[in-house]
C-alpha cells in the first residue's frame, strides 16, 4: 500500500519511533507520524514525501510559516484548538485569568490578529506531549498497542473449491458500484488493533503512540472546560466564557481545504477533509456507501454513529418503500374492478345532505367519483398486510441496528466506554462542588445535588413542557374552528371549482396553516452528566415536537366526523358551529392529504434551512471579504481565518439532526396504513439528506468538537416507543378511519354472499346504498337556513337526502335510531383492534427474541480478544519474572566475585 504524507507541519524525519518518543517527551513537542491523520493514500506517488513548510511566504506577514494556518509560526507545533475574542470586549480580566491558568496546565499559546479585522484576535493552543500523556491517562483514553490476529476456521476442500468457482464467476460480473475502491481510502490500522487505557508508564506497549487530531482536540477541550476564570471563586469552563462573550468562538481546525487543483485519482487526497469531500460529501457519490471509519476519525464517534444510523435507516427504507409502492400499484391496477368506487360513480340518483347549515348546496354522490377512486389507491385489500409488514419492519430495523451498533462499538472500541469515561458537566461541577459525596463505583468524592433541588427543577421543567403542549393543543383547536367556518364559506363560494370541492379546499388550506403553525412552534422551545443532560433535554423536546407535528393528524384520523351527530340533530361547537363531517367518499382522503402535504413541505423546508441558510451566510461573508480584500488576499488567509468565517454548528449539536429523522420515522410508521407512499417519500428525502448533511459538515460548518458515544442514546428508546405506538395507531386507522371493516361485515353478513363464507367481487354489490342512511329534509333543525330546507337540485324539489351512517329511516318505529348493522360493525372494529394488536405484538416479540443482539462472529471475536489479552498478560508476567531472575543471578555472580 502506498502512503502519502500530507504536510500539516514539518517534523523531522522519523526512523525510530521510540527515539522520536523520547525526544518529544524531553522537548515537549508532539509531531505527526506515519500513524497520525496525515497518512493518506497517494496512488500517483511511489515514495513517502515530507514537504518543507518552514519557508517564508512573501504573501504572508513576516514570521508566518507557509503551513496553511495549521501550526504555530515555528512550523512545528500543531494547532489543537482556536479561541477567538475581540480586544474591545469588556471581559479582559476574566480572559487574563483564564489564559494564565491555561499556561499553568501546560498548554502552549500564540496570539495573532485577524487579517480582516484588527479587533479580532485568534488564540492558538497547542498541547505538548507531556500534557497529552497526563490527560490521556486521566481521561482513560484507550490507545492501540498490538495488531489483532484472529484464528480463521479451516475450510473443507469442497467449500474451498466452491469459493474459488464463485470468485471466478464474480470476476466476470461488474464491480459493486456502491462500494469504494479500497485504494482510495487510507489504511486506518487502529480499527484492527487491541487497545488499553493510556498509561505513560507502559508506553512501550502502544505501538501507535501518537494522538490523532480528534483526540488532541478533545483533550484540549477537556482542559478548557475545567480551567477557572476568576481567582478565589469556583467559576470555570469555556462554555461560560462563551456565553458571557469573553470569547466569541472556540473550535478545532479543519485539516485544510476540501478543494484541490489536482485530481484525487492521480495525485491523492490533500488531507482527510479533501478525501471526505471527494468520497462522501460530493453529490457525484450519492449512491456510494459512507466511509464510516474515516467520518469517525475526523468528526468523532458521536457524529460517526449518527451517520451510521442514518445510513442504516435509509438502507432499511428500501424494502419498506418497495412494498408500499406495490400496495399503491395494487390499488391502481384494481381500480377498475372496485365495486364500491363503481357504485359511487354511477350513483347519480343518490342526493347527499348538505355539509353545512347555510348556503351549502345539495350534491349527488356521483360528484365524489374522483375522490372515491383516489381513496381506493390507499384503502384497499393490501392495506392490512402493509400495516402488519411495517410493524414487523420497524422491529427488524431496530433489532438489526442493535447488531450493527454492536459491531461499530467493537470496531471503534466503545464497548465499555460509557461506564468508564462519561464526564460530569462543568456547570454541574461548578454549582454543586461545595456538596460532595463518595462515588460508590470509583470511591472518589464528586459533586452532589440534593434530592429536593433535583426534583424541584424536574417539576418546573415538566410544567414548562406541559404548558407548551397545551399551547399546541390550543393551536389545533384553532385549526378545527377554521375548518368548521371555512367549509361553509367555500361551499357558498362564487367559483364553481371551489364550491364543488369545498371540503378538499378546506383540508388543503388547513394543512398549509397547520404546517406554518408547526414550523412557528418549532422555533419556540440541570442534570449531572453530559449524557444525562442530553437525554433529559431530548425527551422533553421530542415530546413537544411530536405532539406539535402529529396532533392535527390524530384529530383527522380519529376525531374528524366521529362526533358530528346526524342531520337534524347536529352537535355544535360553542352551541353555534356545526362540526365538520368527512367527505362522502370517506375520511381517509383527508388523512392522506394531511400526511402527503406535511411530509413534502416539512422535508423541503428542513433541507432548505439545513443547507440553504449556511450557504447564504457563507456566500455573504465571502462576498464581503472579496469586496474588502480582493480574491488573492482571501486565498492567502490561514486556516483559522477561513474556519472562523464558516458557520458554527448549532448549539444543540446533533439534536436537530436526530429529531428530524425520528419525527420522520414516526410519520412513516404511525399512520402508514393510511399512506403507503410515506416510506418512499422518506427514502427519497434521506438519500438527499445524507449528502446534504455531509456537505454541510465538510464545507459549510466549522469543524465540530470530536466527541465519543457508544450508541444513539435515548433516541433508541424513543424509536422503540414509536414502534409500539405505530401498532396501536395503525390498528385504529384500519378499524376506525378506513372502510375495511364495514366492507368486510357487509360482504360476510349483509351482502349477496352472506352466509356463504366467501367474499368475491360480486359480494360487494349494494354496499354503498347499505352504508348510507336516509334523512327527510323537512326534519332539519329550524335554526338551519331556509335555503337548506326544501331547496331544489336541478329544478327538482329535494324531499330526502342521504348521509354516511347506519340509522333507521324516518318512517320507522324509532326514526334515526342505530340499526343492527351499526352494532355489528362496531363489534367487528373492536375485535379487529384486539386481534390485530395481539397478533402483531406477538410477531414483534418473536422476531426480537430470534434475532440476537450480537452477531455470532462478533461474539467469537470478542472471546478471542479476551483470550489473547490474557495470554499477553501471562507472557508479560513471565517475561518480567524471567528478567528479575536473570538480574538476581547477575547480582549473585557479582557478589561471589568479591570473595578471594
Amino acid at each position: 500500500m502506498l502512503i502519502h504524507f500530507h504536510p500539516f507541519c514539518s517534523p523531522p524525519a522519523v526512523k525510530d519511533v521510540n527515539v522520536q518518543l523520547e525526544r518529544e517527551r524531553s522537548e515537549g513537542i508532539s509531531s505527526p507520524s506515519r500513524y497520525d491523520d496525515s497518512t493518506l493514500l497517494n496512488p500517483g506517488t511511489h515514495s513517502s514525501i515530507l514537504d518543507d513548510n518552514t519557508k517564508s511566504d512573501p504573501g504572508l506577514p513576516e514570521g508566518r510559516s507557509k503551513s496553511s494556518g495549521l501550526c504555530f509560526s515555528d512550523g512545528k507545533s500543531r494547532i489543537d484548538y482556536i479561541l477567538v475574542y475581540r480586544k474591545s470586549s469588556s471581559q479582559s480580566e476574566k480572559r487574563e485569568v483564564f489564559e494564565r491558568n491555561i499556561r499553568a496546565e501546560g498548554l502552549q499559546m500564540e496570539k495573532e490578529a485577524s487579517l480582516t479585522n484588527s479587533d479580532v484576535i485568534f488564540l492558538k493552543l497547542h498541547a505538548p506531549w507531556d500534557v497529552l500523556c497526563r490527560y490521556a491517562e486521566l481521561m482513560n483514553i484507550r490507545m492501540p498497542f498490538r495488531r489483532k490476529i484472529f484464528y480463521m476456521h479451516r475450510r473443507h476442500k469442497f467449500m474451498s473449491r466452491m469459493e474459488k468457482r464463485i470468485n471466478k464467476f464474480r470476476g466476470w460480473l461488474p464491480r459493486k458500484p456502491m462500494k469504494f475502491d479500497n485504494n482510495t481510502l487510507p489504511d486506518l490500522e487502529e480499527n484492527e488493533s487491541f487497545t488499553a487505557p493510556f498509561n505513560d508508564f507502559n508506553l512501550f506497549l502502544h505501538f501507535y503512540t501518537f494522538f490523532n487530531n480528534a483526540t488532541r482536540s478533545r483533550i484540549v477541550h477537556h482542559i478548557l472546560q475545567r480551567v477557572k476564570y476568576e481567582e478565589g471563586k469556583n467559576k470555570m469552563g469555556l462554555n461560560r466564557l462563551l456565553s458571557n462573550n469573553s470569547y466569541e468562538a472556540a473550535f478545532p481546525l479543519h485539516e485544510g481545504s476540501y478543494h484541490s487543483k489536482n485530481p484525487i485519482r492521480t495525485h491523492g487526497a490533500e488531507n482527510h477533509r479533501h478525501l471526505l469531500y471527494e468520497c462522501w460529501a460530493w453529490w457525484g457519490v450519492w449512491y456510494k456507501y459512507q466511509p464510516l471509519d474515516l467520518i469517525r476519525r475526523y468528526f468523532g464517534e458521536k457524529i460517526g454513529l449518527y451517520f451510521a444510523w442514518l445510513g442504516w435507516y435509509t438502507g432499511m427504507l428500501f424494502p419498506a418503500a418497495l412494498v408500499g409502492l406495490l400496495v399503491f400499484l395494487y390499488g391502481l391496477f384494481t381500480l377498475d374492478h372496485c365495486q364500491v368506487s363503481k357504485e359511487i360513480c354511477q350513483a347519480t340518483d343518490i342526493i347527499m345532505c348538505p355539509i353545512c347549515d347555510q348556503y351549502c348546496p345539495y350534491l349527488r354522490l356521483s360528484d365524489s367519483c374522483i375522490y372515491a377512486k383516489v381513496t381506493h389507491l390507499f384503502d384497499n385489500g393490501a392495506t392490512v398486510f402493509f400495516a402488519v409488514f411495517m410493524a414487523v419492519w420497524a422491529t427488524v430495523f431496530l433489532e438489526f441496528w442493535k447488531r450493527r451498533r454492536a459491531v461499530l462499538a467493537y470496531d471503534w472500541d466503545l464497548i465499555d466506554w460509557e461506564e468508564e469515561e462519561d464526564e460530569i458537566r462543568p456547570q454541574f461541577e461548578a454549582k454543586y462542588s461545595k456538596k460532595e459525596r463518595t462515588n460508590p463505583i470509583s470511591g472518589k468524592p464528586e459533586p452532589y445535588q440534593a434530592f429536593t433541588d433535583k426534583y424541584s427543577r424536574l417539576v418546573v421543567s415538566a410544567s414548562g413542557i406541559f404548558f407548551m403542549i397545551l399551547v399546541v393543543i390550543a393551536a389545533v383547536f384553532g385549526i378545527v374552528i377554521y375548518r368548521v367556518i371555512t367549509v361553509s364559506t367555500f361551499a357558498a363560494f362564487g367559483w364553481a371549482l371551489i364550491r364543488n370541492n369545498s371540503q378538499v379546499a378546506t383540508t388543503g388550506t388547513a394543512v398549509c396553516i397547520n404546517f406554518c403553525v408547526i414550523m412557528l412552534l418549532n422555533v419556540v422551545k440541570q442534570p449531572r452528566t453530559e449524557s444525562e443532560w442530553e437525554n433529559s433535554f431530548t425527551l422533553k423536546m421530542f415530546l413537544f415536537q411530536f405532539v406539535n407535528l402529529n396532533s392535527s393528524t390524530f384529530y383527522i384520523a380519529f376525531f374528524l366526523g366521529r362526533f358530528t351527530g346526524r342531520p337534524g340533530a347536529y352537535l355544535r361547537l360553542i352551541n353555534r358551529w356545526k362540526l365538520e363531517e368527512c367527505h362522502p367518499s370517506g375520511c381517509l382522503i383527508d388523512l392522506c392529504m394531511q400526511m402527503g402535504i406535511i411530509m413534502v413541505l416539512k422535508q423541503t423546508w428542513n433541507n432548505f434551512m439545513e443547507l440553504g441558510y449556511p450557504l447564504i451566510q457563507n456566500w455573504w461573508t465571502r462576498r464581503r471579504l472579496r469586496r474588502e480584500h480582493g480574491e488573492k488576499a482571501k486565498a492567502s488567509f490561514p486556516q483559522w481565518e477561513r474556519d472562523y468565517n464558516l458557520q458554527p454548528m448549532n448549539a444543540y449539536g446533533l439534536f436537530d439532526e436526530y429529531l428530524e429523522m425520528i419525527l420522520q420515522f414516526g410519520f412513516t410508521t404511525i399512520f402508514v396504513a393510511a399512506f403507503p407512499l410515506a416510506p418512499l417519500l422518506a427514502l427519497l428525502n434521506n438519500i438527499i439528506e445524507i449528502r446534504l448533511d455531509a456537505y454541510k459538515f465538510v464545507t459549510q460548518w466549522r469543524r465540530p468538537l470530536p466527541s465519543q458515544a457508544k450508541d444513539i442514546g435515548i433516541w433508541y428508546g424513543i424509536l422503540e416507543g414509536i414502534g409500539i405506538l405505530s401498532v396501536i395507531t395503525n390498528a385504529f386507522v384500519i378499524a376506525v378511519t378506513s372502510d375495511f371493516i364495514p366492507r368486510l361485515v357487509y360482504a360476510y353478513k349483509y351482502g349477496p354472499c352472506a352466509g356463504q363464507g366467501r367474499a368475491g367481487e360480486g359480494c360487494m354489490m349494494g354496499y354503498v346504498n347499505a352504508s348510507l342512511s336516509v334523512f327527510r329534509v323537512s326534519d332539519f333543525e329550524r335554526r338551519s337556513h331556509p335555503k337548506t330546507n326544501g331547496s331544489k337540485l336541478f329544478g327538482e324539489a329535494v324531499k330526502y337526502c342521504r348521509y354516511r351512517d347506519y340509522r333507521e329511516p324516518p318512517d320507522s318505529v324509532e326514526p334515526y335510531a342505530y340499526t343492527l348493522q351499526f352494532w355489528h360493525v362496531l363489534a367487528a372494529r373492536l375485535a379487529f383492534i384486539i386481534v390485530f394488536e395481539h397478533m402483531v405484538f406477538a410477531i414483534k416479540t418473536l422476531i426480537a427474541y430470534l434475532i440476537p443482539d450480537l452477531p455470532k462472529d462478533l461474539r467469537d471475536r470478542m472471546r478471542r480478544e479476551k483470550y489473547l489479552i490474557q495470554e499477553m498478560m501471562y507472557e508479560a508476567e513471565l517475561e518480567r519474572l524471567q528478567k528479575e531472575k536473570n538480574e538476581k543471578k547477575k547480582k549473585d555472580r557479582a557478589h561471589h566475585k568479591e570473595w578471594p
